[in-house]
């Protein structure tokens, strides 16, 4: 078995490369990127899984409101001796043509483009979301509102299909009233979520999912601020697994999602792709799920049993001394 910078060396030497991998972050505007500890965990994995097999990272910037993104675009577009790992979370569909003519090996990571073809691996957000609206389902939540990110990148969209098959398949309604467009930021959800409270006087849903864990963690402080309690008043299942959801209170329920291994898997799709052409076949890599049950949402099938033996037992009661 070839160790791992003989391994890059044999690589590279068949494709007249160096041993490179460039992992680009392309920044829109920083609304879910800037914040948010999820992707510090993909730089890590695409640095491991390179140095494994010998090769060293160099990391790229791209800010789409810097004065310098064409050029720095341009510097990325023509070094086709680098393999090119793209996250692309933050791109909408017209950002995806800008990399349409890049003739070296790429592949993307948390993202995907519905007009142009990229390898891709992603999180597999749809089943994801249905899986974590059934969750609250199944205990007994008949009315669910969906905490939705300000910024609808594609990852969102796709959690979104989740929620409303979830509750399709079940046949519950879905509550537009409920359907709260917040901000991506801790503090931005946090005050989208004040703003709403503060206006609007409505009973809340039995609980809520959320696009992503900061979003449900705004929420729940501003919930908590205005008097409710998680979960007695109003569950909340969040996404993505962010290290501090263990120890918020109550500990979020979330999903979570196998970041390290996800770049790790595009690294070595990358590299696949040099080894093995395909002739222009396209892979789309869909990276499965964890549940992660926490203290934030309530089984409400089981506080209404205890409900009914509570009435059981004072009919019972009544009815004996009455007697």
């Amino acid at each position: 078995m070839l160790l791992g910078r003989e391994r890059a060396m044999k690589i590279s030497s068949n494709e007249g490369r160096a041993a490179k991998i460039r992992f680009v972050t392309f920044r829109k505007n920083g609304l879910i990127i800037d914040e948010n500890p999820f992707f510090a965990e993909l730089i890590q994995g695409v640095e491991m899984q390179a140095r494994e097999y010998g090769y060293e990272t160099t990391f790229i910037y791209l800010n789409y409101e810097s004065q310098e993104f064409y050029g720095q675009l341009a510097g990325v577009l023509e070094d086709v001796s680098s393999f090119l790992v793209l996250l692309g979370t933050e791109m909408m569909e017209e950002d995806f043509l800008l990399f349409q003519g890049f003739k070296g090996d790429m592949v993307l990571v948390d993202c995907w483009s519905d007009t142009v073809t990229f390898d891709a691996v992603l999180i597999n957000n749809t089943d994801s979301a249905y899986h974590a609206v059934r969750y609250l389902i199944d205990r007994g939540h008949k009315v669910i509102g969906y905490l939705r990110g300000c910024y609808r990148i594609k990852a969102f969209e796709y959690r979104e299909y989740g929620y409303c098959r979830a509750l399709k398949e079940a046949g519950l309604k879905e509550h537009p009233e409920y359907e709260i467009t917040l901000g991506t930021q801790l503090k931005t959800a946090y005050e989208g979520m004040m703003e709403y409270l503060e206006s609007h006087e409505k009973e809340l849903p039995d609980g809520f999912f959320a696009d992503n864990d900061l979003i449900a963690m705004g929420a729940i402080r501003a919930l908590q601020e205005k008097g409710y309690k998680i979960p007695e008043d109003v569950s909340v299942v969040g996404f993505d697994d962010v290290k501090f959801g263990v120890v918020s209170n109550p500990g979020l329920t979330t999903v979570h999602v196998f970041k390290e291994e996800m770049a790790r898997m595009a690294v070595r799709r990358v590299l696949d792709k040099a080894r093995h052409p395909a002739g222009g076949i396209m892979t789309k890599i869909q990276v499965e799920t964890r549940f992660e049950e926490r203290e934030s949402v309530a089984d409400k099938n089981r506080i209404s049993h205890d409900l009914l033996q509570t009435e059981l037992y004072k009919h019972s009661y009544e009815k004996n001394n009455n007697g």
